[in-house]
């Protein structure tokens, strides 16, 4: 049913999972512009003091809101959630997700949770969305991303309430795949977990279900894609819309999950590019041509792959994994065990994609909380 719609969901699913970047240069001197970029991110961060999030703050837990810049000099904005009666230096956990969301909606959520079981957690909207600064507006890169995971433990392990040997990641949805890939990259992530993931430079170059995988289809693509680079050029970028305010009758089921999640109360909100403009239209060509994880299997530190096996995006978690622990070396392998000890694929049986952004009947906090607590040493 899902092959026979794949047409369908990608025309509907592009705005969710993709859009456009483009980058103007400028004659100024390095020390002038970079004094005018920081000026300019400072002034341009408006975060807002009301309490606009999908779900409700725990009583257990005190929230603020911080900013911290990434290696680009980009600001970016977070919410952070201490636990109440905290003493002494905590583990810390950064959340990022999902694709196209903001740190209002299941980002914020999880953090919320794990902070109700002890530890320091943030939820930070990425580069170029959300209250984070970052110009264009709302397009992504597979690098910067990535960057900003590991901005977020720069500022995690220099918190002076946070243990800095004490320092995990999560990632929901596209943010799953980034989360690995910086786990890859930096070793001061001491657990990693991937919820509900997705593997955006997959779907980027070979369609949903690998349904367009040929070079044929990808050269295509990018030809449409250069030409709306010219056009932007010109007349400027635009957005590629998010979810779709009406869905044909025909929308496959993930679709319709998508919908209810960011269409609806469950979990609109006014700055989430899926809720609404999207992203920009030539968003996909970095993600075509970079492939995310490709170091995936050289993780020593511990991963854990969370996916519901009624996802559509289950096959990008399952195979996330298995790429994962092929060949890696981590503590635990021998002939007898062929994986990694300290990596493992959970899956929640029945449960689909959008189920782990946000329903707390689904998710399995308590083996995210055990998982954390072993590799993090709490």
């Amino acid at each position: 049913m899902l092959k026979n719609h794949a047409t369908v969901a990608t025309g509907l699913a592009t705005a969710i999972v993709f859009g456009s970047a483009l980058m103007w240069g400028c004659n100024e001197n390095k020390e002038t512009t970079q004094t005018k970029v920081e000026k300019t991110m400072e002034n341009q961060l408006q975060l807002t003091a009301d309490w606009d999030k999908t779900f409700t703050l725990s009583d257990k837990v005190n929230h603020q809101k911080v900013t911290f810049k990434n290696s680009y000099g980009i600001t970016l904005a977070a919410d952070m959630y201490i636990p109440k009666n905290a003493q002494g230096k905590l583990p810390a956990i950064a959340v990022s997700g999902p694709f196209g969301a903001v740190k209002e909606q299941s980002s914020g959520l999880y953090a919320n949770q794990l902070a109700e079981r002890g530890y320091i957690t943030i939820a930070f909207d990425p580069s170029y969305t959300g209250e984070s600064g970052g110009e264009p507006r709302y397009t992504v890169s597979p690098d910067i991303n990535t960057e900003d995971f590991m901005a977020a433990v720069d500022f995690l392990v220099t918190h002076p309430q946070v243990d800095s040997g004490k320092v995990g990641i999560l990632g929901i949805c596209g943010w799953g795949g980034l989360a690995i890939n910086a786990a890859a990259a930096d070793p001061r992530i001491k657990a990693t977990v991937a919820s509900t993931m997705y593997d955006m430079s997959r779907v980027a170059a070979n369609g949903y279900f690998d349904g367009d995988d040929s070079e044929k289809k990808r050269n295509a693509m990018r030809k449409n894609l250069a030409a709306e680079r010219t056009r932007a050029f010109t007349e400027g970028p635009k957005n590629a819309g998010g979810v779709p305010d009406q869905l044909p009758a025909d929308a496959p089921k993930f679709m319709k999950d998508y919908f209810d999640y960011y269409k609806t109360k469950r979990g609109y909100h006014p700055r989430s590019l899926n809720s609404n403009m999207g992203r920009l239209t030539t968003e996909t060509i970095p993600f075509i041509n970079f492939p995310l994880m490709y170091r995936a299997n050289e993780i020593e530190n511990a991963v854990l792959v969370l996916h519901g096996d009624k996802a559509h995006s289950f096959y990008f978690g399952k195979d996330a994994y298995e790429n994962m622990v092929n060949g890696n070396k981590a503590k635990g392998m021998n002939e007898k065990n062929p994986n990694p000890e300290n990596k493992e694929l959970l899956v929640i049986p029945g449960a689909s994609h959008t189920d782990l952004y946000d329903q707390l009947n689904i998710i399995p906090f308590d083996k995210l909380d055990s998982f954390y607590k072993k590799y993090l040493k709490v």
